[in-house]
């Protein structure tokens, strides 16, 4: 249990300092003048590449982590990283965080260290060969949802469709991972349907997300994606999968649970740092406006 807490630990850590590193990538290339050369280009953007690098981290040690641990505590965790985004974003980017979002923080992991005294570790049980057709038709059905969103001429209700397009792909990326068995050899990952379920996922989640922010509020689409990742997954590992917590924890587990998913709510609007800041350094506009980009953690 010790190391899948590490890896999510890690996929947290990974997913937060990514978004902090593709800002400042993005930052640095709006700020080049025209006519750049693209050796200055590259340079500017290195931040952004290597933002991308822990995002490939932290989706890998993700992966890990739920080997061992149950959807319910490695999806909180994962939704965790806007808390980590949140704090570099106070050390990087010089953002100012309120009373509220220090309580939010503190109450995040609090939850996250309530969710890791109670989950029992173990594999997932395997419902059966059907389980990988479920799959692919949930990857079929966000699919609907995606076109359902994208041609809505309502965009505020698209945006709404579309976040939880997304939140329901990237939480079937994580069910398709903890049903996922590596065989021998590893090339036989390319026959398995749960491999085929969970890039489809991934793919239209990256998607969906994109466009949600397209159309709607930051906050509102990093708040819909994130609980509806979260909870989803959760009831599914617990209903299907054989998740569970220690004996006589079942209370406590649900109350962390609940702490952590308020808490990453109530931090969604920190989960996308600023891009571009239109103010100079110190100024105290800059450091009290809530950070918003289109850069997804994920």
């Amino acid at each position: 249990m010790t190391l899948g807490l590490l890896g999510a630990l890690l996929a947290a850590l990974a997913y937060g300092a990514a978004t902090v590193l593709q800002a400042v990538g993005v930052r640095r290339a709006a700020a080049l003048p025209p006519g750049t050369p693209w050796r200055g280009r590259v340079r500017a953007g290195r931040p952004y590449a290597v933002g991308l690098a822990l995002d490939g981290i932290g989706f890998l040690a993700s992966v890990a982590a739920l080997r061992t641990l149950p959807l319910f505590l490695v999806e909180s965790a994962v939704a965790s990283s806007v808390a980590v985004t949140a704090v570099l974003s106070v050390v990087v980017l010089g953002v100012r965080l309120g009373a509220a979002e220090v309580v939010a923080l503190l109450v995040v992991v609090a939850g996250l260290t309530g969710l890791a005294l109670t989950a029992a570790a173990g594999p997932a049980v395997q419902p059966g060969p059907g389980a990988t057709w479920w799959l692919l038709a949930s990857a079929a059905v966000v699919a609907v949802l995606v076109v359902v969103g994208t041609i809505d001429h309502d965009r505020r209700r698209g945006s709404v469709v579309l976040s939880v397009a997304a939140g329901l792909g990237f939480g079937g990326v994580g069910v398709a991972a903890r049903l996922l068995e590596v065989p021998t050899p590893v090339w036989r990952l390319a026959t398995d349907g749960a491999t085929w379920a969970l890039v489809a996922h991934a793919v239209l989640a990256t998607v969906a997300y994109a466009l949600a922010l397209a159309r709607g509020r930051v906050t509102t689409v990093a708040a819909l994606t994130f609980a509806t990742e979260t909870v989803v997954p959760a009831l599914v590992g617990v209903i299907l999968l054989g998740d569970r917590v220690g004996p006589g924890r079942g209370p406590a587990a649900v109350l962390a649970f609940v702490a952590t998913l308020g808490g990453c709510v109530a931090l969604a609007r920190r989960a996308e740092p600023t891009a571009t800041d239109p103010h100079p350094p110190g100024d105290e506009a800059r450091r009290q406006t809530a950070p918003q980009d289109a850069s997804r953690q994920r």
